[in-house]
């Protein structure tokens, strides 16, 4: 049976807390667990949203534990249903707010067993943040990936004690998220990966002691990277750098392919924001399982 364990609390006070601030705390928490958008996606465009309705799943927040820390995450899988392939679904910077919780629901709608686990649950609430260079500084950037790869871990676990096959298992990310599924590639138990204009070279620090160039030749898993010809933030060069770091790599690295989409700005996916491109997001998202279906996810 999937999710015994399904919890949604967002009640209870923090010591010394008042209702008012545990008003403002638990509105936070529901934005951060798929219920609602981050206050720094502002403004939405509500009107374009895709809207994925639960009927036939079972969907949700739920906690599961990482060297003594709980993890809180939102899932969603057809109900009734086990032995299912798993997807990881990774984060904006903005966390697990409705539209990363919907697109849980389109892969539930799609026959998978989708987790989004709060990868900065541990350094701050992401949703409350209005000033996105607040949120970037005080949250994001104190974010380690050794933790990260850690709590996906965590996620592919509790996926495998809750109806998930884990001979199965594909992630994919956006963004931040996007480097991150290149990261996870190269190191965690899936088969395939879908990267979503995740930044492929950085600075190397403490925190971010490698990049997905860094990795590029030791991937695990083949990855599809989806691009925007006009990202300003991921300059088209970096793409082909990484095409030369893969071809000299693995099996799983020389398999890799890009798509990048002409005109296409960053974040052309998100349904919510300006800038969606629906063309792109809709042959973006037949890719994605096309590509999982590829390697054997399904």
């Amino acid at each position: 049976m999937l999710c015994d364990d399904l919890t949604i609390e967002f009640d209870a006070l923090v010591p010394g807390q008042t209702t008012e601030q545990g008003a403002t705390r638990r509105t936070a928490l529901k934005v951060a667990l798929g219920v609602g958008y981050a206050a720094a996606t502002m403004p939405i465009m509500a009107q374009t949203a895709i809207k994925t309705s639960t009927e036939g799943l079972k969907s949700g927040t739920v906690n599961f534990e990482v060297a003594g820390f709980s993890v809180p995450a939102y899932f969603a899988a057809p109900a009734g249903k086990t032995n299912l392939p798993v997807v990881l679904v990774v984060q904006e910077i903005f966390g697990v707010h409705e539209y990363i919780a919907d697109t849980c629901r389109r892969f539930a709608k799609a026959g998978y067993l989708a987790i989004a686990p709060e990868l900065y649950a541990r350094q701050g609430e992401p949703a409350k943040y209005t000033d996105m260079a607040k949120l970037m500084a005080e949250v994001v950037a104190k974010v380690p990936d050794a933790q990260v790869m850690a709590d996906l871990d965590g996620a592919v676990k509790w996926a495998g004690a809750h109806g998930g096959d884990l001979a199965r298992v594909a992630i994919t990310g956006f963004c931040w998220g996007g480097r991150i599924t290149w990261l996870y590639a190269a190191q965690g138990p899936v088969k395939a990966a879908v990267a979503w204009y995740g930044r492929l070279v950085g600075a190397n620090t403490d925190l971010t002691p490698k990049n997905p160039i860094d990795l590029a030749a030791v991937m695990r898993a083949p990855v599809l990277g989806l691009y925007g010809e006009k990202d300003g933030g991921i300059p088209l060069d970096t793409i082909d750098k990484m095409k030369t770091a893969l071809a000299s790599g693995t099996a799983a690295s020389k398999a890799a392919q890009f798509v990048v989409y002409p005109d296409a700005p960053h974040a052309f996916h998100a349904d919510y924001r300006p800038s969606f491109r629906q063309g792109p997001a809709e042959d973006g998202w037949r890719r994605c399982l096309e590509w999982f279906k590829a390697n054997g996810v399904v």
